[in-house]
């Protein structure tokens, strides 16, 4: 049986200048039937010794240090695996969850019991009030044909921890490996598009985003089309072919910009063919 309702997930590394405000958010909670497990990953800096000051405080807080760097989603997937909790809620030691948040994703999964994963909205203006239950296929086609939503950092979502168990966690790949993940639940289970502005997602130098947008050499750049095939190939996608295929189209006129933005920058072709061959991206969408 589950200790606490939901098990707070904190990765960290090298989170000195950010970390405790991080978890005092968490513990500023209303919502208190909670575990906060804060897992690092051999950083170098002071993090665990802040970590193990609230540890020391709060018997909610648990801290562990991993002997060897995992990587970011290997150490997502470690910290799931010490939890105990009905939801698993992560959030990242460089960010913040308002004392609300922790309550509306709760109450929000429990009064809709059949959503498997709750994602906060980019839309603060909604037709309707929130929460909203999509099944696979409206969840694919509000991301897709909306303003998004599958694509949220893991800060922004709450999740049944046995499904989450149960489709393997993360796969390890890098950058796009939460996207692939909510795809591959929200493909199969409905999926609960909850209210904006639960958490507070920091930007600063350093960080894995700032990392993975790094023009035509960053992460995002380089694995989200490979990401989208795989998941359109798979039987629980819920799109039809006719919209699969236009989805491919419009990321490939994006990468298509992308890669003559930086052919003009640089005049640099053999690298934009380079890229082009990598992500396979048709002739007819670049020149």
């Amino acid at each position: 049986m589950p200790n606490s309702t939901v098990s707070v997930l904190m990765t960290a590394f090298n989170r000195e200048k950010y970390i405790a405000s991080s978890i005092e958010s968490v513990l500023s909670s209303t919502y208190s039937d909670f575990e906060l497990i804060v897992v690092d990953d051999a950083s170098s800096d002071h993090t665990v010794e802040i970590a193990r000051e609230y540890e020391s405080k709060d018997h909610r807080v648990k801290v562990f240090v991993n002997e060897t760097n995992l990587g970011d989603y290997p150490n997502r997937n470690k910290a799931a695996s010490l939890a105990t909790g009905k939801y698993i809620k992560y959030l990242d030691s460089d960010d913040l969850i308002y004392s609300h948040g922790l309550a509306v994703f709760i109450q929000s999964m429990e009064q809709n019991p059949t959503a498997i994963l709750g994602m906060t909205s980019r839309n603060a203006l909604p037709q309707l009030p929130f929460p909203h239950l999509l099944n696979p296929r409206n969840a694919y086609l509000r991301h897709f044909f909306g303003s998004g939503l599958l694509d949220f950092g893991p800060s922004g979502v709450i999740i049944r921890r046995d499904v989450f168990m149960a489709v393997g966690c993360f796969s390890g790949k890098r950058f796009v490996g939460d996207q692939e993940c909510w795809m591959k639940i929200a493909a199969s289970h409905p999926v609960l598009e909850l209210a904006p502005s639960l958490i507070y997602w920091r930007r600063h130098e350093g960080q894995e985003y700032q990392i993975g947008t790094a023009g035509i050499d960053g992460g995002y750049f380089l694995m989200t089309i490979p990401m989208l095939r795989e998941a359109f190939a798979s039987s629980d996608c819920p799109l039809n072919e006719k919209e699969k295929s236009n989805i491919l189209k419009i990321q490939y006129r994006s990468t298509a910009r992308t890669l003559l933005k930086y052919l003009l920058k640089t005049g640099n072709i053999s690298k934009v063919l380079q890229r082009k061959k990598q992500l396979m991206v048709p002739v007819t969408a670049i020149f």
